[in-house]
């Protein structure tokens, strides 16, 4: 094997890499649009079909909970192998899956499609983050330029989606398809973006070699009870997070009195709030520390909560969702990266069991919050999602850090003597 140290092979190398998480970013964007897109077709179809929040309540469980349920098996997968084709599958499954539920008649068909939608999405993202994460390394801003795609796509899905249906009905679904059909083309291709390898096979032969010899192994052991304390903090932050994104253009339309465009309008701010979040966590976890994106961003979302709980008028609303979008999302990349930490022999585990199985919370609590709604009304749920919310906030005062020893990269003379060895 040929290792090139030469500066230009170094540029070629970095150029390649950015590559490969701009174009992730691009799909991780169109994956995420179908997530959102979920959400946002919750008030045209009580509208049209005359749904309960319990019904609709009960099609997020079928988007997040089924999805999250998946998702740790997926990773388990991708852990064994590389399995790129997963990504450009996940997310045409995603688009499938959200076109035939607005196309579909009855209630058990679109609560059928939109769960296989959900299963769509998480088959893209344990693969794609864990490319994800080798294409930036330790970075934590090119990990939040990866997640700030996902969110850019959710927050464009509301507006796409009162587009084509707000103006052409559900008749006009198939529409909704085009984003996913360029980028699998754009797959299919397979441009410059398309070189990369499996996480574990990014370091080269002689890289894990001398990490092995110099003891690094025994460092990088997996950690299952922080991980597991993770977990927690994440199941207490989907609870709040799916449930928020089901209900908040409900609660101005129906509360505050708004249309339903003023309604997607301020879920289009809460999501793109979300990716302005990400983005700023990254920033503040590379200049600071990641436990300090973390911990600030969990500390500002509940008075955000707050604020959507009692909003006396529109513009408070929108206040609170763009604050508590923000805030929810910037400990996002640190997340993802300190789970990955925690278990550096299974990221594709990590972002499974992190970015799913954790999330089935969310999910499995919507049809119980649903049923809430209908009883007591949009502001005690969100009240009762505020004391819920306090529990995570206080554990992830309490994550520990960890930060693992990367192995340096080889010296000439190292790579000169594996070259010799190998020609033995």
């Amino acid at each position: 094997m040929i290792v090139d140290l030469c500066p230009h092979g170094e540029q070629d190398r970095l150029f390649n890499e950015k590559g490969q998480l701009g174009f992730l970013t691009g799909t991780h964007a169109v994956n995420d649009l179908y997530q959102g897109a979920i959400p946002a077709m919750l008030p045209f179809l009580m509208s049209e079909r005359h749904y309960s929040y319990a019904a609709v309540s009960g099609l997020a469980f079928a988007a997040s909970g089924v999805s999250s349920l998946f998702q740790p098996l997926f990773g388990v997968l991708s852990d064994r192998r590389p399995q790129n084709w997963l990504v450009p599958a996940g997310f045409v499954t995603a688009a499938l899956g959200v076109v035939a539920a607005g196309l579909a008649g009855t209630y058990a068909l679109t609560w059928l499609c939109v769960a296989v939608a959900g299963i769509g999405i998480a088959a893209y993202h344990p693969p794609a983050t864990s490319q994800a994460r080798a294409a930036g390394g330790s970075s934590q801003k090119a990990m939040s330029v990866f997640s700030v795609g996902g969110t850019v796509g959710g927050a464009v899905a509301p507006s796409l989606v009162t587009l084509v249906i707000g103006s052409a009905g559900f008749d006009a679904s198939y529409l909704l398809a085009v984003p996913a059909v360029i980028m699998a083309i754009l797959w299919g291709l397979k441009g410059p973006w398309m070189r990369w390898r499996g996480y574990a096979q990014t370091a080269s032969p002689v890289t894990a070699a001398s990490a092995t010899k110099s003891g690094a192994g025994t460092a990088q052991a997996d950690d299952w009870h922080a991980f597991g304390r993770l977990v927690v903090v994440i199941v207490g932050w989907s609870i709040p997070f799916v449930t928020v994104t089901s209900l908040v253009s409900l609660h101005a339309q129906r509360d505050l009195g708004q249309s339903a465009a003023a309604g997607a309008a301020v879920l289009t701010v809460y999501t793109a709030a979300g990716a302005v979040g990400t983005l700023l966590g990254g920033l503040v976890g590379d200049r600071y520390s990641r436990m300090t994106s973390l911990r600030v961003g969990y500390l500002m979302a509940l008075p955000a909560l707050l604020g959507i709980a009692w909003a006396p008028a529109f513009w408070v609303l929108v206040a609170s969702a763009a604050l508590f979008g923000a805030a929810m999302f910037l400990p996002f990349a640190a997340q993802v990266t300190l789970a990955q930490d925690y278990l550096p022999d299974r990221p594709g585990t990590a972002s499974g069991l992190t970015l799913g199985l954790a999330m089935a919370a969310g999910g499995l609590c919507s049809p119980a919050f649903g049923w809430l709604a209908d009883s007591s009304g949009l502001r005690a749920t969100f009240y009762t999602l505020l004391l819920v919310f306090v529990v995570p906030v206080a554990l992830a005062m309490r994550l520990p850090d960890r930060v693992l020893e990367r192995p340096e990269a080889p010296s000439p003379e190292s790579v000169e003597a594996a070259k010799t060895g190998s020609a033995q």
